[in-house]
């Protein structure tokens, strides 16, 4: 049976290879289309809803990926989703490259934003993991409640769970609903604790830096209706307090929030068979005659015990079809690392040039320093061994555009004509074109991801502001 099993399996790489060419010119023409157009904003009253092309560019990826009039291969899905896992290293490049300048800031920061920062990084931890554990989302818990899920998030749960993880989908969805619905809530929670009278407005702010741009923004504003004499404090320390989120967020979500999700997790699913069906661990194929598939069916890593003998029947049918449905989707294509380069380089030319209205041999030059970057970051993994990929290149990037290096003003000059969302849009469409085969997990996450998002952003807002409260008063 391996020699079957092995022809497959390089049958697979082989069709990922010369299947990159089409799905990376479907995903450039989608990428294009949605950049050109460009933001929409929705106003609520309340507040504006906005969409950005990335949001745009998974929504038609996925469109894509699900129709039945031409449907896209789940090889060419696969394809997609390994570009994905290359596109992150280089959407957390240029965001080393905001982190770098402001790094004088973070020395700075005295102990009250600092302390502050726990409320942000733990708290949808404590309060959306349990409740994501009780509506049954399966591993996808992880990835939507170690943090609130921006863009730094992506490239952190597909090094350690890969892109095909329910994890990753889990981090996919907490993103599109912070993205379309986070900044409208923000605004009606901020407005409602800053009526009660009870919080120090600084510490109000330092709860609104909460690593998103757009919910700072609805956040601070808030505040500063409730607290008008104190408008350019607000801004100010809401402003810092996100800044901190943002640069802190790499490497504790690396060594702290995401392990400790993923242990609390499986301390409150151990004594039930919480796996969605059809899923894996990471690095266990779940399809049979795969290289390294078990003997037996193996008893999920989640779960320390078996599963509960009350079982229902119609849940045991249910859970056999959801597994015919996903087993089509299991295993991943890898491709070559200069293939997938160079794929993506001409992808984010592309969008660059399209957000930027012009093409310019700085991008060229941009995306140069990123590609080297990203190539450092990769060979410093591998001799490091112990210290990831994702960790290096945002610790290089940071230094060598902080103020300390001494070419970082033709670095940042050259990299800060990559607009950094164009490299989001590309990521997310490719992640839309990759989604077709992963439709029965997101029907299982479905509506659950609302109140797990809403505890989400509402836990790491308030945990946030009471800790900055009481550190204000300790250290001023």
């Amino acid at each position: 049976m391996s020699a079957p099993t092995t022809t497959t399996v390089a049958e697979d790489r082989v069709a990922g290879a010369r299947q990159t060419l089409p799905i990376a010119a479907l995903a450039l023409v989608i990428a294009l289309v949605v950049q050109a157009v460009g933001q929409l904003d929705i106003d609520l009253g309340v507040g504006s809803v906005i969409v950005f092309p990335m949001v745009w560019g998974l929504i038609l990826g996925l469109l894509v990926s699900v129709q039945k009039v031409r449907p896209l291969g789940i090889r060419l899905q696969k394809v997609a989703s390994a570009l994905v896992g290359v596109a992150v290293m280089l959407l957390v490049a240029r965001l080393a490259f905001n982190i770098g300048p402001s790094l004088p800031t973070l020395v700075k920061a005295g102990p009250a934003l600092l302390l502050q920062e726990i409320g942000h990084l733990l708290g949808t931890v404590a309060v959306a993991l349990p409740l994501a554990v009780a509506l049954r989302l399966g591993k996808a818990t992880v990835g939507a409640t170690f943090s609130l899920d921006r863009e730094p998030s992506f490239a952190m749960v597909s090094e350690k769970y890969g892109p095909d993880s329910d994890q990753y989908r889990g981090v996919l969805a907490m993103y599109v609903f912070g993205t379309m619905f986070g900044a409208v809530f923000i605004t009606l929670l901020t407005s409602l604790v800053s009526n009660w009278n009870i919080f120090d407005p600084l510490a109000l702010a330092m709860g609104a830096g909460v690593g998103s741009g757009s919910m700072m923004a609805a956040s601070s504003a808030s505040i500063v209706a409730a607290y008008p004499g104190h408008e350019e404090a607000i801004l100010g320390m809401a402003a810092v307090s996100n800044l901190i989120t943002t640069i802190l967020g790499v490497y504790v979500g690396i060594y702290v929030a995401l392990p400790l999700a993923d242990r609390f997790y499986r301390f409150l699913t151990r004594r039930q068979n919480t796996r969605t069906p059809g899923t894996t661990t990471p690095g266990t194929p779940a399809v049979p005659g795969t290289p390294d598939a078990p003997a037996a069916p193996a008893v999920p890593a989640d779960s320390a015990a078996p599963a509960a003998p009350a079982v229902q029947k119609d849940d045991a049918a249910a859970n056999r079809a959801f597994r015919e449905e996903v087993a089509a989707a299991s295993g991943e294509i890898r491709l070559p690392l200069p293939l997938s380069l160079g794929v993506l380089t001409v992808l984010g030319l592309g969008t660059a040039s399209v957000a930027a209205g012009t093409i310019g041999w700085d991008i060229v030059g941009g995306y140069a320093v990123l590609l080297g970057l990203v190539l450092l970051g990769l060979f410093l993994a591998r001799v490091s061994r112990k210290v990831s990929a994702i960790v290096w290149i945002t610790t290089v990037g940071a230094y060598v555009s902080s103020p300390w290096f001494f070419a970082s003003d033709s670095l940042n000059g050259l990299v800060g004509s990559v607009d950094f969302l164009s490299i989001a849009t590309i990521m997310l469409t490719l992640a839309g074109l990759s989604l077709g085969k992963d439709l029965p997990l997101l029907r299982h996450i479905g509506w659950k991801i609302v109140p797990v998002g809403l505890a989400a952003i509402t836990a790491s807002f308030l945990l946030s502001v009471v800790i900055a409260e009481f550190t204000l008063g300790a250290w001023g």
